[in-house]
């Protein structure tokens, strides 16, 4: 082998690929910062088991099982050969070169992994095999398409093939010269039947020797040339998801918050995500490591009722514009709009597979406003913060947070929104709920029950936030009606806040209203201190309040034990306080609401909850259940905007749950209680099927009169 050749490769190649990493880092470095290392506690523990388990154990792979399993045979397998390539490289200056004798067939150590390579050589001819398969034979839309991805293909397994290429050469010019034909070997599994085949064709040395030097150059080539792709490709991810696990969002269900919001305002600094100059290091970081694998739009419930929303291309047109823009965002340029005659042909950006927008543009060097020129508004709006999309992704992005910064500076600096937030917004502002309805009606779903209020109870231990739909909402009012009585029930010592209690701010803060949710946030926290909430325990029937009470009134200076009314009904049917005795001989399925499941890992208590009631048969929606359950369309505001087309979110998840054959729909959340409500209507099954909350089927079975009365509270 000539050392010359191989220092030139190496040099030369290498040093190609840290002029354009440094370029990708300039990029990164020159981004907003932002505090990711954060390692008070078992941060650092943590962030180090997340990147172990997500990057290096590949966690979320399996969840398309066929792809996933092919992946994680690829990348192992490219981990595994990676010792033999510096093997490989080091024989380019010194010949037989096996790491001092630790790789040679004459020690337990060089026989495992030898057979370990050989043996993911070929897994990782499969994988590729089952990569090739989806791109060109049964087409995956979710996956972004191209010759790049046949490129990489045939390199990795043109790197496998060589490397095989090169044991066989080995083996059959040992056996020319010792005259002993090729025998299989089991210590080189792959390498053997390689070695077999060229010893049966009757090759000459110098023939062989061909064969041994082509098997040689290419794998040895074939790494550096992979690894000069990776910057300009979606395989960027390869060097970058290690970096991305271990910095990701350890409060995914928190929002970020924006601090002196009122001292930004007034400096008429930027709010929000205005153009990429305002996207932090960790947001560029996303960017460069998206694997355009469209796992998370293949499970956004916007994406899949064809609204123009593809968190997949979302990621995409960022990035692009991002590097487009690449000379400016690293040397501070200035953003602005571009002139319509500075605008000629330009490049479009499929933002959704059947529908891009047509305002999309990219202009090298010019930095533009993210929305409406980059991401469509209708795009922004159609985010139901389910985080569907972050919970697919197999290298940790984060989406829901983009999307609400760019809401953020839509709404706060450039007062453009959907005309039907308004009235939410003002009715949280005036009368502290989204209705905008009396805030002195608060409490008049509780008409004769006698509930005993906070302010004559201040030692309660449970205090019971029963938030707006369930104050409000007929429907609703049932709900909370129930879970008092099986409160009283069981014994608890409880109390509400009654007209005191305001909305939490949610949907102003997911629709982008931050200074209307920051002055609830504050005023709840004053509130609930002069009542010591902090020692009590808070139950919920919202899993929207609770996610904001217990994730993000943190930052304003409220830490509350905070748990959903079906894990505190478990918990009383486990201790045996309540006790369901009535059958429901009834065939149930659970529908999981985004922010009690994925947003707080709560899937088993309402599910216990059910299978404690004598005569319930549970069911469960084929692979659209738990952390893969389906929207029902109402979080991120949602709930108060229309939908941008005739296909709607609720019907399709209802239509998921009439397909389990269920007789009663069960729901944790007064949202989806009303979403699925009104599908069952489109469907015309309101009178055949039952929607039903956990705490109004339980209170049947326990024998108190869950909606006694409720006729007086409608």
């Amino acid at each position: 082998m000539n050392p010359f050749v191989m220092l030139a490769l190496l040099v030369s190649l290498n040093g190609f690929f840290a002029w354009t990493a440094a370029r990708r880092f300039a990029l990164l470095a020159a981004a907003k910062p932002e505090p990711r290392f954060s390692i008070e506690g078992d941060g650092l523990i943590t962030r180090i088991r997340d990147t172990l388990i997500y990057a290096l154990g590949q966690r979320k792979m399996p969840y398309y099982r066929v792809a996933g399993l092919a992946h994680m045979a690829i990348f192992g397998g490219f981990l595994v050969v990676q010792l033999n390539t510096i093997k490989i490289w080091t024989r380019g200056f010194v010949e037989d070169f096996d790491f001092f004798g630790l790789l040679a067939l004459t020690n337990p150590f060089g026989i495992a992994y030898n057979v370990t390579k050989d043996l993911f050589s070929l897994l990782v001819l499969a994988g590729c095999a089952v990569f090739v398969y989806y791109r060109v034979v049964n087409v995956q839309k979710r996956m972004t398409l191209g010759v790049e991805g046949l490129i990489i293909l045939g390199i990795i397994a043109g790197m496998m093939l060589a490397d095989l290429t090169y044991d066989g050469a080995n083996l059959a010019l040992a056996s020319l010269a010792s005259g002993e034909p090729v025998h299989y070997s089991i210590v080189e599994p792959a390498g053997s039947v390689f070695g077999l085949v060229l010893g049966s064709l009757g090759l000459s040395e110098g023939a062989l020797q061909v064969f041994r030097h082509a098997g040689f150059w290419i794998h040895a080539t074939l790494p550096l040339i992979f690894l000069n792709i990776l910057p300009y490709s979606k395989h960027f991810h390869i060097i970058t998801s290690f970096p991305n696990v271990f910095t990701r969002i350890q409060k995914p269900n928190a929002l970020p918050t924006i601090n002196d919001l009122e001292g930004k305002v007034e400096r008429e600094e930027p709010i929000g995500f205005v153009t990429v100059a305002d996207l932090s290091w960790k947001d560029v970081l996303d960017l460069y490591t998206c694997t355009e694998c469209g796992r998370c739009s293949d499970n956004c419930p916007a994406y899949t009722t064809d609204k123009k929303l593809s968190p997949k291309h979302v990621t995409l047109a960022l990035r692009d514009h991002l590097l487009a823009c690449e000379p400016v965002v690293i040397y501070k340029g200035t953003s602005s709009e571009p002139k319509p005659e500075e605008i000629g042909e330009v490049e479009r950006h499929e933002m959704h597979h059947a529908d891009p927008p047509k305002d999309a543009y990219f202009i090298p060097n010019q930095i533009v406003e993210l929305v409406p020129n980059v991401i469509d508004p209708d795009v922004v709006w159609a985010c139901t913060t389910c985080r569907a999309c972050e919970e697919q992704c197999p290298v940790m992005i984060s989406y829901v947070d983009k999307f609400v910064q760019m809401r953020r500076n839509l709404v706060m600096m450039k007062n453009e929104f959907p005309a039907e937030l308004m009235k939410p917004f003002n009715g949280i502002e005036t009368n502290g709920n989204p209705w905008n309805m009396s805030q002195m009606d608060r409490a008049n779903w509780a008409d004769g029950l006698d509930v005993p209020l906070i302010a004559d109870n201040k030692d309660a231990k449970v205090l019971y936030w029963v938030g707006c739909a369930a104050s409000y909402d007929d429907r609703a009012k049932k709900i909370a009606r129930a879970t008092v009585q099986l409160l009283r029930h069981a014994g608890v010592d409880f109390a509400i806040l009654g007209t005191e209690e305001t909305c939490t701010g949610d949907p102003a803060r997911r629709a982008g209203n931050e200074f209307l949710f920051q002055m609830i946030a504050q005023q709840n926290v004053e509130t609930l201190k002069g009542y010591e909430a902090e020692k009590k325990k808070i139950i919920t029937t919202c899993p929207h309040c609770l996610n904001t009470l217990a994730n993000e009134y943190p930052d304003f200076g409220g830490k509350y034990e905070v748990v959903h009314h079906s894990s505190f009904l478990n918990d009383l049917v486990k201790q045996g306080k309540l006790v369901p005795k009535n059958r429901q001989d009834e065939t149930v399925v659970f529908h999981d609401s985004c922010y009690l499941g994925r947003y707080n890992d709560v899937y088993d208590a309402p599910r216990q909850v059910l299978s404690a009631i004598p005569g319930v048969k549970l069911t469960e929606v084929n692979y659209w259940n738990k952390n893969k359950g389906l929207c029902c369309g109402a979080g991120g505001a949602q709930m108060f905007m229309e939908e941008q087309n005739e296909k709607r979110v609720n019907v399709k998840r209802t239509l998921q749950l009439l397909d389990t054959g269920a007789k009663t729909i069960a729901s944790g959340c007064p949202f989806c209680m009303t979403m699925l409500t009104d599908g069952l209507k489109a469907q015309e099954k309101e009178d055949s099927i039952k929607q039903l909350d956990i705490a109004e089927i339980l209170a049947k079975s326990v024998g108190v009169e869950a909606v006694a009365g409720a006729e007086a509270a409608e």
